[in-house]
């Protein structure tokens, strides 16, 4: 139900005590038609929130159970049938799931925990047209995107649009930081697409308590009381940006969404909340410096996965394009 002009709810939140949470979430979702606007009884939900590890839960990098828990819970009230999925940089799902708090949350809601597993897609930029994504997230009725609000060391913020990577099963997303890792427009533009091509319904971003400074992981918690959520990620994403006050050239997803045309300007956003020059944080700590998106490989591996894909992903595509 995408209006003409996106609207992005920012609430202050302050607490992830359950009933303060649901009042929170009920509140920054009914500019939206509450939760019932996007799950109708028997859907299938993809809840995706940022499991990008189990090593490091308090240090506020990952979204918090209690969040997972509450949009669970308000997806069940109205007849939908949620589930679990990501693929993590490190893990399986179900064992990071497990580490951050999940696993007795979905055994005691009956919600399960899925693996991605990749499947090609045709993506809007034929650029990226060998994008494996999640056959479990594409074929979801609905897809509600969690991410967390963090710092990232390579891609300077990493909100809304980066948690759909999530999305990319983990081998593909390596060859991507490969691939496209020398040129961080172009592995923005990538991100972009794959959201694009995912096109989550809802994305309710967890803020109550960022992780600022060397993120993804390496970073340290930060009380932000901030909520927010919206229809269009690109449109979450850049408002957000507004809040911490950073600027978007220097946010690789961000850049890419605005010079492909799909990222409103601010005045063409509507806030039936709060506005993020109300929101606004004061210092939010960037990475104290960027690392290569490619990890800086040696060449001998960079190697290996160049010709893995090759044999792999690649001809596999040409004969499924030319079949």
């Amino acid at each position: 139900m995408q209006t003409q002009k996106p609207s992005v709810s920012l609430i202050q939140a302050k607490s992830y005590e359950q009933q303060a949470l649901r009042e929170s979430l009920t509140t920054l979702l009914e500019p939206l038609g509450g939760i019932a606007a996007f799950v109708k009884p028997g859907n299938r939900v993809l809840l995706k929130p940022n499991l990008l590890t189990g090593s490091r839960p308090t240090k506020e990098c990952t979204t918090r159970p209690e969040l997972v828990r509450a949009v669970a819970e308000m997806v069940i009230e109205v007849g939908g049938k949620p589930f679990l999925g990501d693929s993590p940089a490190f893990g399986s799902a179900k064992g990071v799931a497990t580490a951050n708090g999940l696993l007795q949350i979905a055994e005691e809601l009956n919600i399960p925990i899925v693996e991605f597993h990749g499947k090609r897609y045709q993506t809007v930029n034929d650029n990226f047209n060998h994008l494996l994504l999640s056959k479990e997230a594409m074929d979801a009725d609905v897809i509600i995107n969690l991410p967390k609000v963090k710092s990232h060391m390579q891609l300077t913020m990493t909100l809304g649009v980066k948690n759909l990577f999530g999305c990319v099963p983990g081998k593909m997303k390596a060859w991507w930081h490969l691939e496209a890792g020398k040129d961080a427009n172009r592995f923005g533009e990538m991100l972009v697409e794959t959201a694009r091509a995912i096109n989550p319904n809802l994305t309710i971003l967890d803020g109550i308590i960022g992780h600022e400074g060397n993120g993804p992981s390496g970073g340290e918690p930060r009380e932000l009381g901030l909520l927010a959520a919206a229809e269009n990620v690109f449109a979450l994403d850049r408002a957000v940006l507004e809040v911490l006050k950073v600027n978007p050239s220097k946010v690789p997803t961000v850049a890419a969404s605005q010079r492909l045309g799909i990222c409103p300007q601010l005045d063409e956003i509507d806030f039936p909340h709060l506005t993020p020059d109300v929101m606004q944080v004061q210092d939010w700590q960037l990475p104290e410096k960027l690392m290569p998106i490619d990890f800086a490989m040696p060449r001998v591996i960079k190697s290996t996965f160049k010709h893995l894909y090759i044999r792999f992903i690649k001809e596999p595509m040409n004969a499924y394009s030319k079949a």
